[in-house]
């Protein structure tokens, strides 16, 4: 059993799985992350992680696989694994939550794809159907793109309106410009795949906003709970 740990920017997730699939997977916050061991139905044989969240979330799982006594490794950036190149500049300096999203994706999907995580940020990846990286976008997620307007500008609210296609107020309008934004960059994103491949791009999206966007996006798409535990689990098989 192996437990895969995805550590964002404002919550851990985690999966306990094996080569079956999915025992349990779930999310905490880290103030609650004390509470993760005993959670688990069953100790893992050892952990694999991402982080993006900062040295003292690191540390706080380091210690935790040091109080299981179970092994634990990193999922770091890197030049190629498990079917996918990294076409980065400087590969390693690709977050790593999008190198597990990638990872995930070319095992869920064999052609080219569109690999979208929508959270406090908004990550938009192109994988061709090579399983090349060939670049992609990092936006403000829908939530902090409403709360920037509301911050930065006098007379603007925080925002609860609704999506609508020509928004007649201003709580619509910032709303629906938000996920007009992010729908578009996917769009232009997936142009860029659709150029050069032989079969259209599949967008897969995963993370806490897209409930927001999918019923919006007329693109052929799949949902996934949590692609990046996908690509942890497939990055600890192959190792």
């Amino acid at each position: 059993m192996i437990l895969c740990l995805d550590a964002g920017n404002t919550r851990l997730k985690y999966g306990l799985g094996d080569a079956r699939g999915w025992r349990l997977q779930g999310v905490i916050d880290y103030r609650n992350f004390a509470d993760l061991a005993a959670q688990l139905p069953q100790q893992p044989a050892r952990i694999v992680a991402c982080n993006v969240a900062g040295d003292a979330i690191r540390q706080r799982i380091e210690a935790l696989a040091d109080s299981l006594q179970i092994p634990l490794a990193w999922l770091t950036s890197s030049a190629n694994a498990c079917d996918v190149s990294n076409g980065y500049d400087t590969p390693e300096q690709l977050g790593a939550d999008r190198w597990a999203a990638l990872i995930g994706a070319r095992a869920l999907h064999a052609g080219p794809t569109v690999v979208v995580l929508a959270g406090t940020a908004t990550t938009i990846d192109a994988l061709d159907d090579r399983g090349r990286f060939r670049g992609g976008l990092i936006l403000p997620g829908l939530a902090l793109m409403r709360s920037a307007l509301a911050h930065n500008t006098a007379a603007l609210p925080h925002a609860a309106g609704h999506y609508r296609l020509q928004p007649t107020n201003t709580d619509d309008a910032i709303v629906s410009g938000a996920i007009h934004a992010t729908l578009g960059a996917i769009e232009r994103i997936r142009a860029t795949l659709d150029e050069t491949a032989d079969q259209a791009a599949l967008c897969l999206l995963s993370g806490g906003a897209v409930a927001e966007l999918v019923p919006q996006l007329s693109l052929p798409h799949r949902l996934i709970d949590n692609l990046v535990l996908e690509g942890l689990a497939r990055y600890s098989r192959a190792g």
